[in-house]
């Protein structure tokens, strides 16, 4: 088992598999874009899949798929295949946008990947192409209708964005009255690529909660994992239930027992931190499986109490875009 340095078991990878967006949302990177690694500077398959087998083999039980968005590499697939048969993985699941996953969706559920997340910020038509600077809103939601009615355990991740979106929050909540579905209504990080710089929110999480109590006055609070960022609730007679995840707030550091690797290499420990080591040349040199433990293990030796001790240490940590550091 991996125990970091403050004493909370490390169980939990998020693995971005690359840092290209066929979206250009407005809160994550600039319109233009970033400057996106190159093929060789990305882990191929079968690294991924031999990275995969040895944090499994350090305890790693649970492994979430990101990118960017991960279907635009169009291997992705052959690498789900490899994670569905690793002996000591019991959660895969994945992050998407919803705009690619449609062709892939019967093999997923044949793969038994049903833990599903979805990124969209807005149930308004005019508002989602201008947050997203694209036109996906008819794709995205027949996908997430067609997961949710197939079986999949749906969680829509929702950022509150003051002035573009907060008038979305109470439309989209109707999904849950009709959808067994979690929406989940996360405060905005200042990961933006440097577009947009901001020291505090207007939307935390207390305010989104009490937008959401003046319209449904009679939610309840529901039990959660120890180690879950997001605090649930559900409405009364509502199928679904809705989450607040205080992601700039930070109240859940004391239980974080999440590992992040991206898909160049970087491992990040915290979302607040930058990069302790990379991976990369170590995966493509020799000794590979005890090297790449000895530095997971130092990584983990070495993780920030909390994102404010983080932040505190990596000034310029808010010029790093999402899609590059894996959402």
């Amino acid at each position: 088992m991996l125990v970091d340095n403050h004493n909370r078991a490390i169980n939990y990878l998020r693995l971005a598999v690359t840092d290209r967006c066929n979206l250009r949302c407005n809160y994550c990177m600039p319109e233009e874009g970033i400057n996106f690694a190159k093929n060789d500077k990305l882990f191929t398959i079968d690294e991924l899949v031999r990275l995969s087998e040895i944090v499994v083999a350090q305890g790693i039980d649970k492994i979430r798929i990101t990118g960017g968005e991960p279907f635009v590499r169009k291997d992705l697939m052959v690498l789900l295949r490899s994670l569905s048969k690793l002996e000591g993985l019991n959660d895969i699941s994945v992050t998407t946008n919803a705009t690619l996953i449609g062709p892939h969706i019967n093999e997923l559920k044949e793969l038994g990947i049903k833990n599903i997340n979805v990124s969209m910020d807005a149930i308004n038509r005019e508002t989602f192409e201008r947050i997203t600077r694209r036109n996906e809103y008819d794709v995205v939601y027949n996908n997430i209708i067609r997961l949710i009615t197939e079986g999949f355990n749906v969680r829509i991740n929702f950022i509150a964005l003051e002035g573009q979106n907060t008038e979305d929050i109470i439309p989209m909540l109707e999904l849950t009255k009709h959808y067994d579905v979690s929406v989940r209504f996360l405060e905005e990080m200042p990961f933006n690529g440097g577009s947009k710089k901001f020291q505090t929110i207007k939307w935390d999480f207390k305010t989104i909660l009490e937008h959401i109590r003046n319209t449904h006055s009679e939610y309840y609070k529901l039990e959660s994992p120890k180690t879950s960022t997001s605090l649930n609730y559900k409405i009364p007679g509502f199928k679904g239930t809705f989450g607040v995840i205080p992601s700039f707030s930070r109240t859940f550091c004391g239980s974080c027992n999440r590992l992040r690797i991206s898909a160049t290499g970087d491992v990040i420990t915290c979302l607040y931190a930058k990069a302790s080591m990379n991976l990369r040349d170590i995966m493509r040199g020799d000794d590979v499986t005890e090297n790449i433990k000895e530095q997971i293990l130092k990584a983990v030796g070495s993780r920030a109490k909390t994102g404010f001790e983080a932040q505190e240490k990596y000034k310029d940590v808010f010029s790093n875009s999402m899609t590059s550091i894996g959402g």
